[in-house]
């Protein structure tokens, strides 16, 4: 599982090192694909394998379903971590998400984010203001 906020830098050849307990999960590979909200998603390989299965199962006859699958799926990447825990981000990936200097990876369950260090403090800042709207409405479907 991941979680938590970490701070890292992308080093002169677009390399990132991944936080050392995410390393231990992701094992020799990940897949980075584009993500929501201007972030990069970040799967082991194994978690990837059940998000396409998912994905799988929506219905190819909805415009939206193969929208978002051609989003995911197409921008989709499996990149080797290094012996250093570093993993090479590709241009279009890192323009994608306005990856320059410094980066923050998000842990968020079954995959890690990547975010420019101030898009991610601009959408923090503007969630926690509204943590106890989001907490309403997903209590009012019951989901906690």
């Amino acid at each position: 599982m991941f979680i938590g906020e970490h701070n890292h830098t992308l080093d002169d050849k677009n390399r990132l090192s991944l936080p050392a307990k995410f390393r231990k999960v992701f094992g020799k590979s990940v897949v980075v694909t584009h993500g929501l909200d201007n972030c990069l998603f970040v799967y082991t390989t194994k978690e990837w394998e059940v998000f396409v299965t998912t994905l799988g199962g929506l219905s190819m006859g909805q415009k939206n379903s193969r929208s978002f699958s051609r989003f995911l799926l197409g921008s989709a990447v499996e990149v080797d971590i290094d012996s250093a825990g570093r993993i090479l981000l590709p241009d279009f990936l890192r323009s994608f998400a306005n990856l320059k200097q410094k980066v923050t990876v998000v842990g968020v369950g079954n995959r890690a984010e990547l975010w420019s260090d101030s898009a991610w403090k601009k959408y923090k800042s503007e969630i926690e203001k509204s943590a106890d709207v989001l907490a309403e409405q997903l209590g009012n479907i019951g989901m906690i």
